[in-house]
């Protein structure tokens, strides 16, 4: 399974807001910190605030923060919120599979919910880098 490159972008911003909580950040610092589309981490900013993952500061020395503590940003819901879980055709509202009792279905839910299960069990805050805890500039 992969991870698509929204989400991919969504936890690396959540990383550098973490590892900056006391400072207002930019898009545009994020976007060449990584070296990210802007316009594409505009899109994840959008979402990630309609979560209430991160908030933004409006004004001349405005940008973007985490609006809760790394603790309490679940990865799983995060992933939950941002990827297409339908693993194959057949999870797919009318899906017309003409093979009656197949199994296949059960075994692809039972592996994505495995996945998943990993990613309930970790914050956040499990996965900041060591060392960013205390980083006042990256």
């Amino acid at each position: 399974m992969k991870i698509t490159q929204f989400t991919d972008y969504s936890l690396r911003l959540l990383i550098y807001l973490s590892a900056r909580r006391e400072k207002v950040s930019t898009v545009r610092e994020v976007s060449e910190f990584y070296g990210i589309s802007s316009e594409h981490l505009k899109k994840i900013v959008r979402r990630l605030t309609e979560l209430g993952h991160i908030a933004t500061v409006r004004g001349k020395n405005g940008g973007l923060r985490l609006a809760r503590e790394p603790d309490q940003i679940n990865l799983g819901q995060l992933l939950r919120h941002s990827e297409n879980l339908n693993l194959v055709p057949c999870h797919e509202q009318g899906d017309t599979c003409p093979i009656t009792g197949c199994k296949l279905k059960g075994v692809i839910e039972d592996a994505r919910d495995a996945f998943l299960a990993v990613f309930d069990g970790k914050t956040l805050a499990d996965i900041q880098p060591e060392g960013w805890e205390t980083a006042t500039t990256l």
